[in-house]
């Protein structure tokens, strides 16, 4: 089932999503989906790339 939401289906969804969360908790849902996909994504390059480390961004980087 193909993923074919357009502009009114957009629309819609902001629309819900005000109702439910209110305009005072969208930007923290914003926030906390941006973190997990972030995680979610460098969590699977450590899987997908055992050769490079999952926690090279926890080093600090030299300065030139």
């Amino acid at each position: 089932m193909p993923m074919n939401i357009g502009v009114a289906g957009i629309i819609l969804l902001v629309i819900l999503g005000l109702l439910l969360f209110g305009p005072s908790k969208l930007p923290q849902l914003g926030r906390a989906i941006g973190t997990t996909l972030s995680e979610f994504r460098r969590g699977a390059k450590g899987i997908i790339d055992p050769d490079e480390k999952a926690d090279d961004q926890s080093k600090p980087k030299e300065l030139k």
